[in-house]
């Protein structure tokens, strides 16, 4: 494919499953992006990866990729725990930041990487791409077109049975020196992205979280509970030790509701 005179290239650092489900194959069909690099923990997989994606580098380390001056943005697909390090280290090397989500372990590794990104004039953003959701972008022209009257109440649900073993890939997402955090680390962040987008500034949260089928280290069930500025309320259930999967969006007006039984767009 011929790629544009405006095209941005990009380096990967980190090659999971997301990566190669949804981003490398983005940034090597998109005509505005040129996937340049790749760097892999597991350094001897790297090599097959890059070639099926058309990177026409390969790195053993992050670092060394993050020197590479062909790179104008780089996509950090790793762990938590690493987010801090590796954004701020590449904001320091004058490259744009997507990272996934959540973007750190806390808040203030996140506005430590804000500020590296101020400081060297870089841009910064995080992966919550249901912003850009079709179904989303019809409930927000429902809700502004006053179809259902005034929003009182929204509800989403999002369970997935999780419990990997040692030695699984993902085993790190139940380690919270890795994690941060159970369920609403890993996917509920995107579900309060979804909320915030609909309804705006929050007033006000509350949450719960419990260990109810595993003892491990991050919490296998949250609940949180919202106040929107605009008076709105909204509830977000995540679970990994649910065995029904749910993925749904509830939202509920003085004139009508809103149901959408499959958020999620595989």
């Amino acid at each position: 494919m011929k790629k544009s005179m405006t095209t941005l290239r990009w380096g990967l650092i980190g090659s999971g499953d997301i990566v190669q489900k949804r981003v490398a194959p983005a940034l090597r069909d998109l005509p505005t992006c040129d996937l340049v690099a790749v760097s892999r923990a597991r350094y001897e997989l790297v090599e097959s990866f890059a070639k099926e994606f058309g990177a026409r580098k390969w790195y053993r380390t992050w670092q060394e990729l993050l020197s590479d001056d062909e790179i104008d943005a780089v996509y950090i697909a790793t762990p938590v725990y690493l987010h801090r390090e590796q954004a701020i280290a590449s904001a320091n090397a004058g490259k744009h930041v997507l990272c996934e989500k959540p973007l750190a372990m806390n808040v203030k590794e996140c506005d430590e990487i804000i500020a590296a990104c101020r400081t060297n004039s870089v841009k910064l953003c995080v992966a919550y791409y249901r912003y850009f959701y079709p179904v989303i972008e019809r409930v927000k022209s429902i809700i502004a077109d006053g179809e259902i009257g005034d929003v009182v109440l929204a509800q989403i649900n999002a369970f997935e049975w999780f419990n990997p073993q040692a030695g699984n890939p993902r085993y790190w997402l139940i380690k919270k020196e890795k994690s941060g955090g159970g369920p609403m680390f890993d996917f509920g962040c995107h579900r309060i992205e979804v909320l915030a987008n609909l309804f705006g500034n929050f007033r006000q949260v509350k949450s719960i979280v419990s260990n109810v089928a595993f003892e491990r280290e991050v919490e296998d069930t949250a609940l949180a509970l919202f106040q929107f500025e605009n008076r709105v309320c909204a509830t977000l259930t995540v679970t990994h030790a649910a065995t029904e999967a749910q993925d749904t969006l509830d939202i509920f007006g003085t004139k009508g509701s809103i149901h959408i039984k499959t958020l999620n767009l595989r």
